[in-house]
Parts: C-alpha cells; structure tokens; sequence
C-alpha cells in the first residue's frame, strides 16, 4: 500500500480557516471577546508556521547536542506551562514540577526510544522530537490539572484526601482517550500515518505504543508532583 501525501496548497490552508472563522463570528454575534481566541488562532499560525521551517533544520543536522537543548528546553517550558492554573503559587512550585516532568517524562522517553524502537542513532530526530512532544504535552496537562484540583481541594481536606481527588481528575482525559481511541476518533500519529500509506496494521502497533506512553508518563509526572509538594502544602502554610 504505497501512495503520496496530498499537498496543501497556500490558498486552501487559508480555505481550512473558514470553520474557525464562522466560530469568531458566533463570538461577535453573541457580544463575547474575541481578542483571545483570535489571539489563539494566530499564535498557532505563526508557531506552526515557524516550527516546520525549524524542524526541517533539526532533521538535516542530524547533531545530538541540538536534540538534547530541545528536550531540555520542551521540558523547562511545559512544567512553567503546567502551573499557569496556579499562578500565584507558580515560583514556589515550579521546581517540584519541573522535577516531575523531567522525571515522569523523561523516562518514559528513554524507555521508548531506546528500549521499544532502538533508535538508531539514539537521537534520530523524526522521532525523538515527536514523541518527546506528545509525551512531555500530555505531562504538562496531567501536571496542570491535578495542579489546580489539589490547591483547590486542600482548603477543605487533609493532603491525603486531596491528593487522590488530584490524581483521579488529572488522569480523566488521558483515560477518556484511551476509551474514545479507535471508537469515537482516529489519533493524529495514526492518522498520519495512514494518509501518509503505511498499513492501517502498523499504524495501530505504534498508536497502541503512543496511547501506553501517554498514559505513563502523563500518571508518573501527576503522582511525583502531589508527592513532592506534600511538604509545601503543609497545614500551616499552604495558603502562602
């Protein structure tokens, strides 16, 4: 089963925006701000935008050095990312995150790489950099969630109580996909995949894998974090 990947043409990119555009219109209709879903929108342009002419260079260079400065730096920003929904705590925190990032997904990344695929060379960026984003976005939402859920939930309850409320909201969405996946919809790595020819089989095999390591990583990095922060979420303190 071979065939090409259809190219997107400029003028039917901008034609894919139609759907969204109708939706900033139900916003101005309705009287609602448009300024951060338009902000969004154009965010996600120019960073994809960006990121193709950026990959494209990784890819060529081939340098081990430059891999490792990228899983670095996704590591750094999603752990900043995953305490935005506790800003005011952010700073004292974001150690305790970062360690449970870098940890839980940095891990799972190894395990992966090099024990499931054996990358050759270990490094080998077409897949290093997109498992390491999908594994280090789904930690960084996990994070996120049980994040707010916990600092909500210990106004009320002791650290153990809290902490499993946390744990069980954070896995939520991991776990709904895990339900909906191949039922309610095809995951975008098996989707390219398909479109780009390989058999719908082995596509399966390496989406089987992507679900799994989510999972991980997303449970490991969420159960570090509520553990290292029982000290800072003491009774006496935790409001500070």
């Amino acid at each position: 089963m071979t065939q090409s990947l259809e190219t997107i043409s400029l003028t039917n990119l901008a034609l894919s925006l139609t759907p969204a555009l109708f939706v900033l219109l139900i916003f101005l209709r309705w009287s609602l701000s448009i300024k951060n879903s338009l902000y969004a929108l154009l965010r996600m342009l120019s960073q994809l935008l960006l990121v193709g002419y950026a990959l494209a260079f990784i890819f060529k260079s081939q340098n081990s050095g430059l891999i490792l400065f990228i899983l670095f730096t996704m590591c750094i920003a999603s752990s900043w990312i995953a305490l935005g929904s506790i800003k005011e705590k952010r700073t004292a925190l974001y150690k305790y995150a970062l360690f449970a990032i870098f940890l839980g997904s940095g891990l799972t990344i190894l395990f992966i790489t090099q024990g499931v695929l054996s990358l050759r060379p270990w490094f080998a960026p077409h897949y290093m950099i997109p498992i390491a984003g999908m594994i280090f976005a789904s930690a960084m939402n996990s994070v996120s969630l049980a994040a707010e859920r916990f600092h909500s939930e210990m106004q009320n309850k002791v650290y153990i109580s809290a902490r499993n409320i946390a744990f069980q909201a954070a896995m939520i969405p991991v776990i709904n996909s895990l339900f909906a996946v191949g039922l309610v919809s095809l995951p975008g790595m098996m989707t390219g995949q398909i479109l780009s020819g390989i058999s719908p089989f082995i596509a399966a095999r390496y989406q089987i894998m992507v679900m799994a390591m989510i999972f991980g990583a997303s449970g490991l990095s969420t159960a570090l974090y509520l553990s290292l922060i029982k000290t800072t979420y003491s009774r006496p303190n935790y409001e500070l």
